[in-house]
This record gives structure tokens, C-alpha cells and sequence, in this order.
């Protein structure tokens, strides 16, 4: 039984974690390394993960400072990052590139919103499934007398309660990041 629970708890965790890193992924106002992450540079022909070539510094909340190691990849970068769907503009100054994080407008802010609340409502169903699996679990341990009637009510009350405490740090994420998003 403890097993079960176990298994459903790191799997609803993990999902909280995967939603988490998506946030980390959606462009607020405010300038974050993450939004750069899933850029790959043609660095000598090879597709490189930006951050494996240069370091991504945030010297104010509105702009973005790359500084590659080999001043050669400049271009690349550039490119890369003009290449991205995130709209950024890179301008190059001399062994850098800075981005500055354009203000978001009001229908931009609204679609943020809808994604982010989409995405959560996503990762409330998975966490719902897992609880929906690990009971059905009990109930064939329960049918196969492997636990008594009683483990297994105990059971699926202990995973509603994991279920509840990880959709709340969901609901959570979603209000830390929806207030982001609005914030100007």
C-alpha cells in the first residue's frame, strides 16, 4: 500500500515540477535566463544548446546579457536568438549581446494568462489520473484480498489528500505566475 502511495507521490510531484519549469519558459515582462533555454546555436555546425557556449547574465529586470566564451559564436548567437519565436531583438556590442525585454501589452498579457492557465489545468488532470490509477490499485489489491476493505478506503483517502495537497501547490504556481504576468 505504502508503495502505491510512494509511486503516486513522485509522480505527482514530477508534475508539479514539469509545470514549474513551462513557467520558466513563458516571457513576462521581467527578464529571466530560462526564457533563453531552449535556443540552439549552429556553433562550428553543430546545434549547441546556448548556455553550453555562453554565460546569460540579468543585469537589470528589463534586459538580458549574453557573454559567449569564444567571441566567434557572436554571430551565431545572434542569429539563433533572432531565429527563436520569442521576439527578441539581440543587439551586439562588442564582446556581447544584450536583449532588452520589451514591455508586454494588455492582449499579450491576456493570452499569457489563458496559456499558463491552460497548461495548469493540464497538469491538474495528470495529477487527477495518478490518483485515479493508484486507487484503482487498491481496489485490485482489495478484490485479490491482498488488503482488507478497510487499507483500501485508507488508501484512497490518502491519496485524495495527496492529491489535494499537490493541486494546491499547482493552484499555487498558477496565481505566482499569473500575478507575474499582469504585473507591469
Amino acid at each position: 500500500m505504502k508503495e502505491i502511495l510512494k509511486d503516486s507521490e513522485v509522480k505527482m510531484k514530477k508534475t508539479v515540477e514539469l509545470l514549474a519549469g513551462e513557467f520558466t519558459r513563458i516571457r513576462t515582462s521581467r527578464a529571466n535566463p530560462a526564457l533563453l533555454e531552449g535556443i540552439k546555436v549552429n556553433y562550428y555546425g553543430v546545434p549547441t544548446s546556448l548556455k553550453r557556449i555562453a554565460s546569460i547574465g540579468v543585469p537589470d529586470p528589463r534586459s538580458l546579457v549574453i557573454q559567449p566564451w569564444d567571441k566567434n559564436a557572436l554571430s551565431d548567437i545572434e542569429k539563433a536568438i533572432q531565429a527563436s519565436d520569442l521576439g527578441l531583438n539581440p543587439n551586439v556590442e562588442a564582446n556581447l549581446i544584450r536583449i532588452s525585454i520589451p514591455p508586454l501589452t494588455d492582449e499579450r498579457r491576456k493570452d499569457l494568462v489563458k496559456l499558463v492557465s491552460r497548461l495548469t489545468e493540464e497538469s491538474r488532470v495528470s495529477v487527477r489520473n495518478i490518483r485515479r490509477e493508484a486507487i484503482e490499485q487498491f481496489k485490485k489489491k482489495e478484490k485479490e484480498k491482498e488488503i482488507s476493505e478497510d487499507d483500501m478506503h485508507r488508501g484512497q483517502k490518502d491519496v485524495q489528500e495527496l492529491t489535494d495537497r499537490y493541486v494546491e501547490e499547482l493552484d499555487e504556481l498558477f496565481a505566482k505566475k499569473e500575478k507575474e504576468i499582469l504585473e507591469q
